[in-house]
């Protein structure tokens, strides 16, 4: 009788601290969305009823705004110049990361530590702010200053966060799996591409979600390689002339409702990587 009383007092603390969990979950997530959900239901007001701010539900629905935000914006071009900058520097950043994550935890070389040590330095350096004025003379230098090349390069040389996230998992590689894929003849290269790469998918997916975000959300660079080209603006320079519409006038809900169109690429690239984190959780929990 007692055990019985025991394990239904265990399942009763069970269920309340999964309820807890629950609600302390729903909070979170109320707080994160409920800036988002604002977003939309102000693109979808009028510029008199978002600026007065009475209501959270539009009275009137304007579903235009997205279509006029979308022809005034040039969003078609603004869009593909961020796909462009986002796929590139995050193919250029994982190739180049995982191949210096592989050569560190594999290869004992001269100047090891200290290529570490530098790349740690970088993690406190600004790619946008600090080394802006120097990166912009070397794009100069290699006629690159009005390409959207040159802002790739930038932001694939600011590769030591994927670095740090991928050689943890690297490391995690047993040996022993290098060691026999040279006994069937592999050579290092080979085993780079046939042993590690395969076994990194997990954590190349997350780290190409990071990466496709940070470039995604760039602004400085773009905004000062593209002052003299208009044509290669981001959306993120782009939503910028939203700002104003006919006459001066201020168009808030323009801009509210590109941002919102800004969202769904960094929405479809999640989703598509979800299954990656689904991976690194059911492998670390088995671990």
């Amino acid at each position: 009788m007692a055990s019985a009383q025991t394990s239904r007092s265990l399942k009763n603390k069970a269920l309340l601290s999964r309820v807890l969990l629950w609600i302390f979950l729903l909070i979170v997530a109320a707080f994160a969305l409920f800036p988002i959900i604002l977003a939309f239901f102000g693109s979808l007001k009028s510029n008199l009823e978002l600026t007065t701010g009475t209501t959270l539900l539009p009275k009137e629905w304007i579903f235009d705004n997205y279509a006029q935000a979308w022809t005034s914006a040039n969003f078609a071009r603004f869009t593909w110049n961020s796909v462009f900058i986002s796929t590139f520097t995050t193919l250029g950043t994982l190739l180049i990361g995982t191949m210096a994550a592989y050569a560190v935890a594999r290869v004992d070389f001269y100047g090891k530590r200290l290529y570490v040590v530098i790349q740690s330095c970088t993690l406190f350096i600004s790619i946008g702010a600090v080394v802006l004025r120097p990166q912009f003379d070397l794009m100069v230098s290699l006629n690159l200053q009005k390409s959207l090349w040159g802002v790739i390069i930038i932001l694939i040389s600011g590769h030591a966060t994927a670095f740090f996230m991928l050689i943890g998992f690297v490391r995690a590689i047993p040996k022993e799996l290098d060691e026999a894929a040279f006994i069937d003849g592999c050579n290092f290269y080979s085993v780079y591409f046939r042993v590690i790469l395969p076994l990194l998918t997990p954590a190349l997916g997350v780290t190409a979600l990071w990466t496709f975000r940070g470039a995604w959300n760039e602004y400085i660079l773009p905004l000062v390689f593209t002052m003299t080209q208009p044509s290669l603006q981001t959306l993120t320079v782009g939503l910028a002339n939203l700002k104003y519409g006919v006459g001066d006038a201020a168009q808030p809900q323009l801009m509210l409702a590109g941002a919102c169109l800004s969202m769904l690429p960094m929405i479809i690239v999640y989703i598509f990587a979800n299954k990656s984190f689904m991976q690194m959780t059911a492998g670390s929990v088995k671990g």
